[in-house]
Order: C-alpha cells, then sequence, then structure tokens
C-alpha cells in the first residue's frame, strides 16, 4: 500500500528525504554534524505542526489509512480473543466486531466498528458503516456481558451508519435507538473509547458509557464536516470551515463536557507508532475500569442517566 502523506506533513517528509540522500553520502563526507543539525530541525518542525493542527487536519488524521482500527487494538491490547457473531434475527454484519478478551487479565466485553484496509476487505466490512444487524449483534453482545457481570468497552470508528434503503427497511433507525435505551439501562460498566471518525448516530450507537474517551486525533461530530458543508452551502468546498464550525475535536469536546477524557497519541498520530497507542489506550481503559468495578450496578445507571440527561443543558444566566 501506497505511503498517503498529507499536506501538511510534506514539509516534515521533505526534510527526512534530504536526510536520507544526506546519509547515502555519510561514508564519503564526513557530515554528522550537517545530519544531526537536520534532524534536530525535523524534531522541532515535527512538534511545531502536531502541537497547532487545525480541526480539519485532526479529522483527516483520524482518516488516515494507515490508523489503527478495531482489531489492530484488540489484537495489541488483549489476549484470548473470542470473537462472536450474528444478531440471531438477520446475519452477521462485518462492520461490527466483539467478543470476550483478557485486557491485563480481566475479563471484558470488547466491541466496535472495522473498517478495512484495501477494496477488498472494504467491501467486506463495508466500509466500516454497519447494517442494523451490525447494532443487534452489537446489542446482543452487550447484554451476555451483562448475564456473566462483565464490563463492556466499545471502540468508535465509523463514518456513519450505513445509510442503503435495506438498512432502513430492516429498522436502521430502530436498532440505533434500541441501543442508547438498552445501553443507558446496562447494569456493568461501559467504557466507551473515540478511536477514529465518530460520525453522528452511527457512533452513537455504540457511544453510550459510563466514561467517554477519546484519542487525541480522533473526531465526534452529528454530522461529516463534507456533508455540512454540502448542505449549508451545497458543495464540499467548504468542509474546512464547517469542521472549524461544528467543533468536533477531543479538546472541543472535552470543553463541552461531551467527552471525559483525551488519549494521548504519539507525535504525528496513532498510525505512527501504533503499538505505543495501542499500550496508551490499554492503560487508561484499565485505569477507568478499575474505578467503575467500585460502583454498584444501580449507581452506574443513575450516574449515566444523569451524565447524559445534562448534555446540552443550556442556561441563559
Amino acid at each position: 500500500m501506497t505511503k498517503q502523506i498529507l499536506e501538511f506533513e510534506k514539509p516534515i517528509i521533505e526534510l527526512e528525504q534530504k536526510v536520507e540522500e544526506m546519509r547515502k553520502l555519510s561514508d564519503q563526507l564526513d557530515i554528522s554534524d550537517e545530519i544531526a543539525k537536520l534532524e534536530s530541525r525535523i524534531n522541532e518542525l515535527r512538534t511545531s505542526i502536531y502541537s497547532n493542527l487545525t480541526r480539519w487536519q485532526r479529522v483527516q488524521l483520524a482518516r488516515h489509512p494507515e490508523r489503527p482500527y478495531t482489531l489492530d487494538y484488540i489484537n495489541m491490547m488483549t489476549t484470548d480473543f473470542v470473537e462472536l457473531h450474528g444478531d440471531r434475527h438477520f446475519g452477521d454484519d462485518h462492520a461490527i466486531v466483539g467478543g470476550f478478551a483478557k485486557l491485563d487479565g480481566r475479563t471484558v466485553m470488547l466491541i466496535g466498528q472495522q473498517k478495512g484496509r484495501d477494496t477488498k476487505s472494504n467491501i467486506f466490512r463495508n466500509f466500516g458503516m454497519p447494517n442494523p444487524e451490525g447494532y443487534r449483534k452489537a446489542l446482543r453482545l452487550m447484554k451476555l456481558a451483562e448475564k456473566f457481570g462483565k464490563p463492556v468497552v466499545t471502540l468508535l470508528d465509523t463514518p456513519g451508519a450505513y445509510p442503503g434503503i435495506e438498512a432502513e427497511e430492516r429498522g436502521q433507525a430502530e436498532a440505533i435507538a434500541r441501543n442508547l435505551f438498552e445501553m443507558a439501562q446496562l447494569r456493568v460498566p461501559i467504557v466507551v473509547a473515540i478511536i477514529g471518525e465518530g460520525a453522528s448516530g452511527g457512533a452513537l450507537g455504540l457511544g453510550v458509557g459510563d466514561r467517554i474517551l477519546m484519542m487525541e486525533n480522533a473526531w465526534y461530530s452529528v454530522i461529516a464536516p463534507e456533508s455540512c458543508s454540502s448542505i449549508l452551502w451545497r458543495s464540499w468546498d467548504y468542509k474546512e470551515q464547517a469542521a472549524e464550525a461544528l467543533k468536533l475535536t477531543a479538546v472541543d469536546l472535552l470543553q463541552q463536557k461531551i467527552v471525559d477524557r483525551i488519549i494521548p497519541e504519539p507525535v504525528g498520530g496513532a498510525h505512527k507508532n501504533p503499538q505505543a497507542a495501542a499500550e496508551t489506550l490499554r492503560k487508561i481503559l484499565m485505569e477507568e475500569l478499575a474505578v467503575l468495578a467500585k460502583v454498584k450496578p444501580d449507581k452506574l445507571v443513575e450516574n449515566r442517566i444523569a451524565k447524559f440527561g445534562a448534555m446540552g443543558s443550556y442556561s441563559g444566566k
């Protein structure tokens, strides 16, 4: 797969290429000092660029094709993962994966949206856009976790629920709404982590939890910037302005009290060092689960309903 270089990354890539060229000459010339200075300059530039990203640039990072997906994190963070299939009503939706796994020895139910890496796998995974049977499968697994008293961890990464006619015929809206209703009342801890794209109801169908975590370069919004631009300006050309207006980054949503905690990523994004990103996510998940494990089921449900009931409240004072 050809490496994707985002526009704002090009100055870094150009300097890295110069360093590679200089290293090839280092056998013939003593240019170690020059190489060291250039590498220092690259580190400074990388830190400067990635600490001042616009909202649209973070959207681009969240969509990076090399970014770790749900199964990548499951494989890096857990052991003994047993994937469970089917909703027991219609079929098995490959856009949502889930099953029991061991997270530092603790059994959890892990559920998340899964994208593909190439054309074939994207078709198989429906580009990470779940059908109703995907949400019903997720709910079946959450109820199974509740039956055995195991916490639920959901990983959100979807451009949205599948908008096809057949999905609507099978009750897409009802399936998502049912998940919201049932997750609000689930009597086990739920930790939600937004690891990439969190678009609209497609993400929210797995997004009700006691703690909402969000990776540094993820985005979470009622609508994607391009779709917002298309509705407001009848064109996709204003997607950057739409991203700014939507305030969809982790920092924005922490300020709005939509998410509870930001998960730091390696400089340059999770795809630059997936193992480090997974280790950070694992540690934070364990911290959150340890706290929630001490809360009684009735209090969990009470706090969860109060948490989401308070979102969007407005005072004119």
